[in-house]
């Protein structure tokens, strides 16, 4: 299959890491990214976000789309809501542009597509379900689980950026469902310890004989 490249792709460095079908609110008040955004709002057309973490620019990043314009002020500052749409790796900066572009390829995952073991789809579903549960005292309906695949899951919850931008990078179903199972079971044993240490400290905090 050949590979699809899109040419000039307006790009946004930024201190997070974006994934498919996760939705984000930017505020938008550099001069260039204005002028970005404000194309990308007048063509609609998407443009990429890419982490710039402590070690540089990332060579893959995600799509987005301005699904919703929140506010848009004389000065011409926005604050827009965009999603996240489809990975793609940075292939060549372009610097002719007043904001920041590069020539992208836009990623499938690798292989022809597989049947997904069902255990290992229920097991991440379920333990999925167990953290909304645990965040909102609400868990999530079945059918609606039913419609969640890796990125659909990762993309409601809070994980560190090193860890969101190793999931982007996979090329494999399977494989960001057993590393989201994997990070949903260490984030709820975090959320464990964290009620036993502050029941600690309650227990703690109490009067002591001996003392006032």
């Amino acid at each position: 299959m050949t590979a699809e490249i899109v040419e000039r792709f307006p790009l946004f460095p930024l201190g997070l890491v974006l994934l498919p079908r996760e939705v984000v609110p930017l505020h938008i008040f550099e001069e260039r990214y204005k002028t970005m955004i404000g194309e990308c709002l007048d063509e609609e057309r998407e443009f990429g976000i890419v982490w710039l973490s402590q070690d540089g620019l990332r060579e893959t990043g995600c799509g987005a789309s301005v699904v919703r314009l929140l506010e848009r002020t004389e000065d011409g500052r926005m604050n827009i809501l965009a999603e996240g749409t489809r990975p793609f790796r940075l292939l060549r900066r372009i610097d002719d542009l007043v904001y920041p572009a590069g020539d992208v390829e836009l990623l499938d995952d690798e292989g022809a597509a597989a049947a997904i073991d069902p255990e290992l789809l229920a097991a991440a579903r379920d333990r999925y379900a167990d953290l909304v549960d645990r965040a909102t005292d609400t868990r999530p309906e079945p059918l609606d689980l039913t419609e969640l695949d890796a990125y659909g899951m990762a993309a409601t919850v809070d994980f560190e950026l090193a860890a969101k931008q190793e999931l982007l990078e996979l090329r494999d179903e399977e494989a960001r469902l057993r590393r989201v199972r994997e990070l949903f079971d260490l984030t709820l044993a975090r959320l464990d310890y964290a009620e036993r240490a502050g029941e600690l400290a309650r227990t703690n905090g109490r009067a002591r004989p001996g003392r006032p």
